[in-house]
């Protein structure tokens, strides 16, 4: 059950959706029911991981078998087994907490040099090689990888399959729609070395399946692929994958915590749900890893101009993923072609075709309008906002997407003969932040997430199959992770937290637009910049800061953080604060300027002074300036006045439970609720049917509860709305649910 929804859900992580009009509410799909008497558990326990006490401990309760004993990401072990005898295991006093298992997914040649990573290529490290990323080893935990592609048989060393259970970790192939590309997508950005060259081309790679066909894996896959990095005491670890639970306290985020402590730089993916803030799931929550979002590479992006609504229009045009590159420009003849059949496509000869999304696939549709002769294809979306697609095969015409209310509006002027020809223009972009990419804050602990920003748009790197341009975080995340071997290299004796503050240090903060900078909780630090990242001496740690939130009932607040600053240059450096920009209610206590010697460092104290009471914002966010001499060195910070205005409800799953005539659910409360439930409605009528669940003043984190059947409905299909209260917010989520 958990896997087949969740494959839908996090499907939606592997490929990113292409712009700001993707926050449109989806509707999804019924959960398919199916019997299963057992179930994955996350165990961590208060003392050492030792394999004999364990068992000892999981020999009580006959039905539970271990899976997997950590001893390096955490203390614990998962263990597989009927839920009531896991529930009576969380009772044991060696016990930390338990964890259900949740579902994870798969969340070049351009991009390398627009961050510096060609002119690096001229530096050399403290043993006079050139820096390449050479003996750097780079764990990848996703899909595996084609270790025989060409361009990765040189970078690839060993690996081990967490999900099969040996030591071939090729990607899933042959398998149609279950056949994967990502894992070897990512290896080849950090380090492929071949026709195409990643970031760090002389890297080792190491890679960890934890996600099988159809790039779906889980908890206990990746948590196991973390502990045997460990192990393997990789330097580095890259993550593209994540859930859609934005939470510090999920298992892998701690896992990646301890990775660290460790001595690896760990490297995740923030996740594709924005542009909406809030947005950012684990792993890429933790505290210690370098989570990214993604900004445009240099771009050419076309636009369909039209004179819709009685004034001139520009309609971006997003390419459909495999489809030959938009080529059109001028102007085209264009009519429109329903759904796509056949039959419908008599006109289309020589022009554009309209199309309207549904009933084919988007392989069917471009198929049908290359026989029937069309010049390239536009889908429009049948439901409000914007979509993303990929075609199964290779075409000899051009594919895009547009949104449903220029797809009506254009649908509507062909069929009124009000327009025949339409233009086509196209238009460079760079350095802004991709639609897509999920937005932090981090509940509970309010850190800022992303850490910074890294090309993640029209990203062409190794497949399988050849080359395929992808985008997403998935594609940011890779060139951090390679940007770090090239830093390791150079600094071998670096520390992750350093290597972290210098990619911070040195990145470049993005303008929304001319007047204002994106927010520090959407892009971190900035734009990832290679060659300044390596050549950093001026190191802030940590590199951003977050301040909290405001939990007094009156009264001033006053926080006092810590920040190191290093010096790792060969001359003493002068710093000193600037000045921040007045805000109402919010004074600053910064240190006075100072001079550090070479290698020396210095333990500042920052302090920040709010009033509530004069206060206007509900998050005040921006950048403290450090001045190196000429050089400015921007620091993140967040502070939260009042309960603001995250999701209260994230992560709802259901299902039969382990005992006949029980179901059992699970959902997210970030930082707990006043009041939550789960009301039942008949799917046709919508009259209200009853509460499957309903209570007050749950503390927070992941609520999981068994319900007996013959407390529900009759047998149907029902619409389930999850609500929950905190502080006066409320939200929900709707889905649709199947009772037996």
């Amino acid at each position: 059950m958990r896997g087949k929804i969740s494959f839908f859900l996090l499907l939606l992580l592997l490929i990113a959706p292409m712009s700001a009009t993707f926050s449109a509410v989806r509707i999804p799909p019924l959960p398919k029911i199916t019997p299963s008497e057992t179930t994955t558990a996350i165990v961590t326990l208060k003392g050492p991981a030792d394999p004999i006490s364990i068992k000892q401990l999981v020999k009580k309760y006959p039905s539970l078998k271990v899976r997997h004993i950590y001893q390096y990401a955490l203390s614990g072990f998962s263990v597989m087994g009927k839920s009531r005898e896991i529930a009576m295991l969380k009772k044991e006093s060696a016990i930390g907490y338990v964890s259900k298992v949740a579902f994870y997914h798969a969340e070049i040649d351009e991009s390398v040099p627009f961050i510096g990573g060609d002119k690096i290529r001229h530096l050399f490290d403290k043993k006079h090689q050139r820096i390449t990323g050479k003996g750097i080893k780079v764990g990848v935990i996703d899909t595996g990888i084609d270790y025989e592609h060409p361009d990765l048989r040189r970078s690839y060393r060993y690996g081990r399959d967490l999900v099969d259970g040996d030591t071939d970790p090729m990607e899933t192939k042959g398998r149609g729609g279950l056949s994967t590309v990502h894992g070897t997508h990512v290896a080849g950005i950090i380090a492929a070395n071949g026709q195409m060259k990643g970031v760090a081309p002389e890297a080792e790679i190491i890679a960890y399946r934890a996600l099988g066909p159809g790039g779906v894996g889980n908890t206990e896959h990746v948590l196991a692929a973390i502990d045997t990095a460990i192990k393997d005491k990789v330097d580095v670890l890259n993550l593209s994958l994540g859930n859609n639970i934005n939470g510090p306290d999920l298992p892998i985020s701690q896992a990646l915590n301890k990775a660290v402590k460790s001595g690896i730089v760990a490297v995740t993916s923030t996740g594709n749900s924005g542009p909406d803030v809030w947005t950012v799931g684990s792993p890429g929550t933790a505290e210690k890893a370098i989570s990214v979002g993604a900004s445009t590479p240099p771009l050419e992006i076309p636009f369909l101009l039209t004179g819709l609504g009685g004034h001139r229009q520009e309609v971006r045009l997003f390419p459909l993923q495999g489809s030959k590159k938009w080529d059109l420009s001028f102007s085209e003849n264009m009519t429109y072609g329903g759904i796509g059949n056949r039959d419908e496509l008599r006109r289309a000869k020589n022009k554009v075709v309209l199309l309207k999304r549904g009933k084919l696939t988007f392989a069917e549709k471009v198929r049908n309008a290359e026989k029937a002769g069309a010049k390239a294809v536009i889908i429009y979306n049948n439901t409000k906002g914007g979509f993303t697609g990929s075609l199964e095969e290779k075409t000899k015409i051009p594919a895009v997407s547009i949104h449903q209310k220029a797809g009506e509006a254009l649908k509507e002027q062909i069929t009124m003969k009000k327009i025949h020809n339409v233009r086509f223009i196209h238009r460079k972009e760079e350095d802004q932040l991709a639609d897509f990419s999920s937005r932090g804050p981090v509940t509970v602990t309010w850190r800022i997430k992303p850490d910074l920003l890294a090309p993640g748009v029209a990203i062409e790197s190794t497949v399988p199959s050849g080359y395929l341009s992808l985008q997403g975080t998935s594609m940011a995340a890779p060139h951090v992770a390679g940007a770090c071997a090239l830093i390791l290299q150079a600094h071998p004796d670096w520390k992750p937290e350093q290597v972290k503050a210098a990619l911070m240090s040195t990145s470049k903060p993005l303008q929304k637009n001319s007047r204002e900078l994106y927010r520090t909780f959407e892009q971190g630090a900035g734009r990832l910049q290679i060659e300044q990242a390596i050549k950093a001496d001026s190191l802030l740690i940590p590199s951003s800061l977050s301040f909290g939130m405001y939990e007094k009932k009156e009264g001033i607040d006053e926080h006092q953080d810590k920040v190191t600053v290093e010096n790792g240059g060969k001359v003493p450096k002068h710093y000193s604060f600037e000045i921040p920009r007045s805000e109402q209610g919010i004074t600053w206590n910064l240190p006075s300027s100072f001079t550090l010697k070479p290698g020396e460092k210095k333990h500042l104290s920052i302090g920040l002074q709010a009033n509530p009471k004069v206060m206007k914002k509900g998050i005040y966010d921006g950048y403290l300036t450090l001045m190196e001499g000429t050089n400015r060195i921007s620091m993140p910070f967040l502070y939260v006045k009042e309960e603001p205005d995250y999701p209260r409800v994230m992560g709802f799953d259901f299902g039969e439970g382990d005992k006949e005539g029980f179901y059992r659910y699970e959902m997210y409360l970030p930082r707990g609720a006043d009041e939550y439930g789960i009301a039942l409605y008949d799917i046709d009528s919508l009259q209200f049917a009853g509460f499957m669940d309903w209570g007050r003043n749950k503390t927070g984190g992941m609520v999981e509860k068994e319900i007996p059947r013959d407390g529900l409905p009759s047998k149907g299909i029902y619409k389930a709305v999850i609500f929950a209260k905190k502080a006066g917010k409320e939200d929900r989520i709707e889905t649709s649910i199947l009772l037996e």
